[in-house]
């Protein structure tokens, strides 16, 4: 079976699909922040006033699994969510080689 296209992008940049898989934990994970808006998101739909909206969005709190990794790298089905989360991690460790950032197409 042939490589599927994400896999032979990391291999062409050399990345390795571990440090993906921390670089988003980190970029994912929740912060305080994060923790904050959600709470004033429920506490507002709670009370159903008229509470400001909130305009940030928090973070998505799931970072790319080592399944959902294997599935990318051995074209499995992979969600659209989750192509995003791989994107942004893979961006991530381009941003630190000092590398250009790529789009969802080059990848998936």
């Amino acid at each position: 079976m042939s490589a599927t296209k994400f896999a032979e992008f990391i291999a062409s940049k050399k990345l390795d699909a571990r440090r993906i898989a921390i670089a988003s934990h980190k970029i994912e994970s929740h912060t305080v922040e994060d923790r904050t808006i959600v709470l004033k998101k429920r506490q507002a739909k709670k009370s159903e006033g008229s509470a400001p909206k909130e305009e940030r969005k928090p973070r998505s709190g799931r970072p790319v699994t080592p399944r959902a990794l294997a599935a990318a790298l051995t074209g499995g089905a992979i969600s659209g969510p989750t192509k995003q989360r791989i994107l942004r991690a893979v961006n991530r460790l381009l941003e630190q080689k000092k590398q250009a950032a790529v789009e969802l197409k080059a990848l998936f």
